[in-house]
């Protein structure tokens, strides 16, 4: 079985939540249509990553425009089982694809935000998998995941998990899905350095699996004049993406994809993963227990 995948590096319509489900809708539908089975959109597309955001807070201090800014924020994120998280859902069906998409997620029960991956299936909504740590200050807007959120589907495509941006650089995660034998690893990230693609490389050799990682493209340009203000970033490109595919043996197969929109394509046969066990199987032949 050949499995036909699109790793999307987009630029989303930033705290715009309608808009950009909307493009959301577009790729899919053409992606769809080109054949594809699996696609992988980055880390918060859906409302934007707030890179370069403080949202006015320091240690010890934070502002009434902080707050404001976070409920703007926290309007303009995804629920489960909301219209928004319907409509992602009926994408999926629809097109009889997975969709696997990085948004910021809302409880409206408690009021906290989390950094999540939600995966769709042709038959519906599969599940969410939250970040375990965010980074650095990424932590004054968001939740901590839990491990029991830390998924791998078993699917007809093979099975499929992953961890979104530095959570990747966390060992302990990164053997948790070994050992649920993940064999397409996703990992939509905000992460545009090149010292990222090498990581996915080192990670596909290590988990002897297809590794996706996927990437915004984004523009000084391309915050809405009244939130342009509190991005501390005043660089022309904020982030230049670098999404990347890489086969079981941590070749490069398209990418990485730089300074620009754009959608990369492969198909994927399985039967690599099992040649690339030949002489590597962390979780098998190659496992140490020490």
């Amino acid at each position: 079985m050949q499995i036909k995948v699109s790793v999307i590096q987009s630029t989303p319509h930033f705290f715009q939540k309608s808009r950009t489900i909307q493009k959301v809708a577009e790729i899919v539908k053409t992606e769809a249509e080109k054949g594809s089975q699996l696609i992988l959109f980055p880390e918060s597309y859906i409302p934007g990553y707030p890179r370069g955001f403080t949202f006015e807070s320091a240690i010890g201090f934070r502002k009434q425009a902080g707050r404001e800014l976070y409920l703007k924020y926290w309007e303009e994120s995804l629920e489960v089982g909301d219209a928004d998280f319907r409509q992602l859902e009926s994408l999926a069906q629809v097109h009889q694809v997975y969709l696997i998409i990085g948004v910021t997620e809302r409880q409206s029960t408690n009021g906290s935000l989390y950094c999540s991956m939600m995966y769709f299936s042709p038959q519906g909504y599969m599940g969410t998998h939250r970040k375990l740590k965010p980074t650095g200050i990424e932590r004054l807007v968001w939740a901590e995941g839990k491990k029991e959120e830390l998924h791998c589907f078993d699917t007809p495509l093979g099975k499929i998990g992953g961890l979104i941006c530095w959570e990747n650089y966390m060992p302990q995660a990164r053997w948790n899905l070994y050992e649920k034998g993940v064999e397409i690893y996703l990992a939509p990230t905000a992460d545009a350095r090149s010292t990222w693609v090498a990581s996915m490389q080192h990670i596909a050799c290590e988990s002897r699996s297809f590794v996706l990682a996927s990437n915004q493209f984004f523009r000084q340009a391309d915050y809405p004049h009244e939130w342009a203000p509190y991005a501390q970033s005043k660089e022309e490109i904020i982030c230049r993406g670098g999404s990347v595919i890489v086969s079981p043996l941590g070749e490069i197969i398209e990418g990485p994809l730089w300074d620009q929109e754009g959608i990369l394509r492969a198909t994927l046969d399985p039967q690599d993963i099992i040649r690339a066990k030949m002489d590597f199987d962390p979780v098998g032949h190659y496992r140490f227990d020490g």
